[in-house]
């Protein structure tokens, strides 16, 4: 579904990625670890074309992203989910959802409620919640809504950049739960995340970055019970 291909990209003059490849089937929950500052936010911001690579491609679905534009991606099928989460605070659930309907070309009222219906359907605390300003969330909510804005937009692949970030351990349960309910939707899922460990229990495979680049791949236990990986991973 997802194809990386020998790609380079940084920040100005100065480079981040140094040939990654990787792949992402439809259906698969993946998991992109390693520590901080490895290149891997910088891997799901070029792979959304926030950042233009220098050198690599791009494919999804057999299209080729690799010189399209953010909201060009978002219409391909292609959802974000960054790591601040960039919902809009001063807007009501609601509206932050309205939002991820921006991204479909062709908008009906009939398909707006078959997408909010879809959404409160996963997730019934946004539908309790539907005219609270998002401010007013506890962090976990945060994070729902964020990931229910990109499932408005219809995507099939949801690029999720450290979910679980400062939650606490009953929040990160949630948002794990939250992983699992999307894979169980077939929607596919490239995970960035810190802790290796929820990464892991629900993802299907792995990748861990070093420097720019791809220095192990295997199955989820298999980076689990490698005592190599586990100490890049520190569990």
């Amino acid at each position: 579904m997802l194809r990386i291909r020998d790609l380079h990209a940084g920040y100005g003059a100065t480079p981040i990625l140094f040939g990654v490849s990787l792949e992402v089937q439809e259906g698969e929950a993946v998991a992109l670890l390693g520590k901080n500052g490895m290149g891997k936010s910088t891997l799901m911001k070029t792979a959304m074309g926030f950042i233009k690579p220098t050198r690599g491609a791009i494919e999804f679905e057999g299209s080729d992203l690799t010189r399209m534009t953010p909201h060009q991606i978002a219409r391909c099928g292609v959802g974000f989910v960054p790591e601040n989460r960039r919902i809009f605070p001063g807007l009501t659930v609601r509206e932050n959802l309205e939002l991820g309907l921006s991204a479909v070309s062709h908008r009906s009222a009939a398909l707006r409620r078959e997408r909010f219906d879809q959404v409160f359907g996963h997730f019934p605390r946004l539908g309790e919640r539907v005219d609270q300003h998002a401010k007013t969330l506890s962090g976990g909510e945060q994070q729902m809504l964020a990931i229910a804005r990109v499932m408005m937009a219809g995507a099939r692949l949801i690029l999720m950049d450290e979910p679980t970030q400062g939650l606490a351990p009953a929040l990160i349960r949630h948002i794990r739960d939250m992983i699992r309910e999307l894979t169980r939707l077939r929607i596919t899922v490239l995970l960035v995340e810190q802790n290796a460990r929820v990464a892991l229990s629900v993802c299907d495979r792995g990748y861990i970055m070093e420097k720019g680049s791809i220095v192990f791949e295997g199955l989820s236990a298999e980076l689990r019970d490698s005592p190599t990986t586990r100490e890049k991973l520190g569990v």
